[in-house]
């Protein structure tokens, strides 16, 4: 979940260059999100799911279960596999109710105090909640919580629906847990437990993603339906935009406090974050990413003589691409999947080599060749100087470059880890100084209608938006109060502390 720092998505005191993979070129989701009720194996189930949403937050991750007379967490720094591979973490985790989370900042600091499931000792008993997305008005409300006498333990938005929770005046636990929703903007998909009951929610225009799942009729809630093949679980439903839905063990409470709103869910659920064999709104994440490259071809052709995906993230539109235009697929490009982000470059000299360390040229593939390098976003941009430079090295004749998304000309704040906007290339250079920035012979977008017919329509509706897309249209869906308060947002105060 993200912290609040909305200054800068990126800290002053990192250099964008420090890391091998350039920090802040690359789109991050915030986090992931599991929960299952009445299982008797919950926590080794919510940590094989969590293992299926890696993918969505790699720098932390964190288990809480119930056993019927206390609460169990363990919350760890690092991977899933790090942190709950071993049978003596699952055994510290007894119950049949179960909550879990992976977590990306958006500061690229994590602190244990952050990690989620946070979890608090109400009225009525405890209550754990994980959280995928962000609050537009967190920080308004937590200054207004501490105004009022709130104690704050984190720097995570997260917290705020605890105190929200904890200071509603209704008698049911499920009243007060909507009374919070009611007051928070921004988007998010909620799993918490309490000692009695599983509970989900999903912001009104269903921005993040949450799905319903069912494996030895116990329930199961997550971010993707990923987390539910790798266990055999069975894929029910979506939970609808807006929906609230309430797990006990004598009966399911479906509600819908906010009405009926049309639904804006997120576009980059499709386009980059969510894992190619995921469902998403009732389309498989793969299928639509080669109709984008499909549809990129017909948008941006190129006289050449090789279609390459810049591994893994560019490889559905590239095989699109190739299938459309009739152009050969290679792997040009060859990734390294055992570099950790953390891998730091000790001079400038060799961080110059360090997006080698992730990816390696394909010389037999690509010397000689003109070639179509495709991929699905651009940030920044650095990666893409160093991998035009990789291939023209290698002996490319020509490189001409495709990106099957538009521009991205805004940041987000709706827990997509973004730069500022004046750090994103798009937003600063048009599309002839974006192709000399990153150094190729061409470059070329899928556009915004190019998108929407790749998901099956005939355009972008531009009076009722089908999705969220204010990353290429400035189009935001929610207020942004944090944004617009008097008050400018920075980054909360917290204590250094020892682990």
């Amino acid at each position: 979940m993200a912290n609040f720092a909305v200054d800068d998505v990126v800290p002053k005191s990192v250099d964008a260059n420090d890391f091998y993979d350039d920090y802040g070129d690359t789109l991050r989701e915030e986090c992931g999100v599991f929960g299952i009720y009445g299982h008797p194996d919950a926590a080794a189930i919510t940590a094989l799911g969590l293992h299926a949403l890696q993918h969505r937050g790699q720098e932390a991750a964190g288990i809480t279960t119930y056993d019927g007379q206390r609460f169990h967490s363990e919350r760890r720094l690092g991977l899933v596999s790090d942190a709950f591979s071993d049978g003596e973490a699952i055994k510290r985790l007894p119950g049949r109710i179960a909550v879990g989370h992976v977590r990306y900042s958006t500061t690229g600091e994590t602190i244990l105090r952050n990690v989620q499931p946070l979890f608090a000792e109400l009225d009525g008993g405890g209550f754990a909640i994980a959280h995928n997305g962000n609050l537009t008005n967190g920080l308004t409300l937590r200054r207004q919580i501490i105004r009022d006498g709130a104690i704050c333990q984190s720097t995570s938005d997260t917290e705020v629906m605890l105190h929200l929770v904890a200071r509603s005046k209704r008698p049911r636990f499920t009243e007060r847990f909507i009374d919070a929703l009611r007051v928070i903007e921004g988007a998010y998909a909620f799993v918490g437990l309490t000692n009695k009951k599983l509970v989900g929610a999903r912001d009104p225009l269903g921005i993040r993603p949450l799905v319903l799942g069912e494996l030895d009729g116990h329930p199961i809630l997550t971010s993707e339906t990923c987390a539910l093949d790798i266990i055999g679980a069975r894929h029910v439903r979506d939970i609808d935009p807006g929906e609230v839905i309430v797990f006990s063990s004598d009966k399911v409470e479906t509600l819908r406090p906010f009405g009926t709103v049309r639904p804006r869910p997120c576009i980059f659920e499709y386009i980059y974050f969510a894992r190619p064999d995921s469902v998403v709104g009732g389309r498989s994440v793969y299928d639509v990413r080669k109709k984008m490259g499909f549809q990129l071809a017909a948008e941006a052709p190129a006289d050449a003589d090789l279609v390459v995906p810049v591994p893994d993230s560019g490889v559905p539109a590239a095989i699109g691409y190739s299938q459309a235009s009739g152009l050969p697929y290679e792997l040009g490009i060859i990734r390294n999947h055992y570099v950790g982000r953390t891998f730091i470059q000790p001079t400038q000299s060799v961080r110059d080599q360090g997006v080698r360390m992730k990816h390696s040229a394909n010389r037999a593939v690509v010397e000689g060749k003109r070639i179509v390098l495709i991929d699905d976003s651009l940030v920044r941009g650095t990666t893409s100087v160093k991998i035009v430079r990789m291939m023209r090295e290698a002996g490319a004749r020509e490189v001409h470059f495709r990106i099957s998304s538009p521009p991205i000309t805004h940041p987000d704040y709706y827990g997509i880890d973004t730069p500022d906007r004046d750090k994103l290339l798009a937003a600063t250079h048009d599309l002839e100084g974006m192709r000399r920035y990153i150094g190729a012979d061409s470059l070329a977008f899928l556009s915004i209608d190019g998108i929407y017919k790749s998901m099956g329509f005939e355009g972008r509706d531009p009076v009722h938006p089908q999705f969220t897309d204010h990353c290429f249209t400035g189009e935001y869906p929610t207020p942004l109060t944090d944004r617009s308060s008097e008050v400018a947002p920075r980054q909360l105060s917290l204590l250094a502390e020892a682990s």
